[in-house]
Formats: C-alpha cells, sequence, structure tokens
C-alpha cells in the first residue's frame, strides 16, 4: 500500500500536465491574429513655438543682491564706517546680546564691564567699539555705556543712530 501512494500520485500528475498543452490551439490563433493586425496611426506632435524673447536692461532698477546702484555711491560726505580699522572682539556680536554686568574705576578712569554671549567679561572705555553696525563707545557711567552707531540710510549713505546699553542690575553683584 506504501508504494501503490507514490505511483497514484506520479500518474495523476502526468495526466494533469497531458492535459495542459492540448488546448492550446485557440490561444496560438488569437495571438497570430492580435500580431498581424496593423498599429494604429499615431496623432501628430503639437507643434512648439518659441518663447517671447525679453530683454534685460538694470540701468536705473535696484541691485537684488543689495548693492547700491553705482550712480549713488557718491562720498555724500557725511560719516562712514573705517574700513581699515582693525575690527575688536564684541563686534561680532549684536547689542541685544551684549550686557553691561558693572564697571571699574571712578571719574575719567571708569571702565565698564560688558559680559559677551561667549561668556567673556570684556572692560570697554570710550572710544572702543560694540555691535555689529560700527558702534563707537561715546561715553561709560555707573549707569550704562552710551554708543554711536552707523547704519545704512538707503541711498548709499550712512546715518548715525544713537544706542545705550544699561547696566544690568540682577547681575551687578549688589545686594538690595
Amino acid at each position: 500500500m506504501s508504494l501503490l501512494k507514490p505511483r497514484l500520485l506520479i500518474l495523476a500528475s502526468a495526466v494533469l500536465l497531458s492535459a495542459c498543452t492540448k488546448g492550446d490551439s485557440d490561444l496560438r490563433q488569437w495571438l497570430n491574429e492580435v500580431k498581424n493586425r496593423p498599429a494604429p496611426a499615431l496623432e501628430p506632435l503639437p507643434l512648439v513655438q518659441d518663447p517671447p524673447l525679453v530683454v534685460y536692461n538694470p540701468d536705473g532698477l535696484r541691485d537684488p543682491f543689495g548693492k547700491p546702484p553705482l550712480n549713488r555711491m557718491s562720498n555724500t560726505g557725511g560719516p562712514s564706517p573705517d574700513l581699515n580699522r582693525p575690527r575688536q572682539p564684541l563686534e561680532s556680536f549684536t547689542l541685544d546680546t551684549l550686557r553691561m554686568v558693572g564697571s571699574i574705576g571712578s571719574g575719567p578712569n571708569l571702565t565698564a564691564l560688558v559680559l559677551a554671549p561667549d561668556k567673556v567679561t570684556h572692560r570697554i572705555r570710550p572710544g572702543a567699539y560694540m555691535g555689529q553696525s560700527d558702534g563707537r563707545v561715546v561715553s561709560v557711567s555707573a549707569t550704562g555705556i552710551e554708543l554711536i552707531e552707523l547704519v545704512p540710510d538707503g541711498a548709499g549713505g550712512w546715518l548715525e543712530r544713537q544706542a545705550f546699553i544699561a547696566l544690568n542690575e540682577s547681575n551687578s553683584g549688589e545686594k538690595k
């Protein structure tokens, strides 16, 4: 009985395989008909039209990259930043990130202590520069630092703007 099962299985698979190969003549005929049909005609491609020609003339227009037009670069005789002056360490920070935390000395020898965002304390006296707008320290007092900044006026010149950094009472070391 154990030999009968494998033989029966082999015989059944042979019958099934032989049945699959006999009935494909109609399939072959249909494939030949489809292959012999003429291909449908293709629609013609639409004509490509050239875009209209536009000539760019930048005369009198503002430079999109922020540089003033050449005709406005004339020296107006007003204030301007000294480009040959060496940059000072506090000029790499904006004024709103600098904090005055105290002062040392008195009278004309008064020096302000300014804490930068990098946690370094700097000594500032009149004539020093700080902030990113060429801020020159005009005066130092026990309550703050007065500066004059140079800002562009939009027409190729510069305007002076006053700024003030007040003493930060919470970090001055005074007890209340």
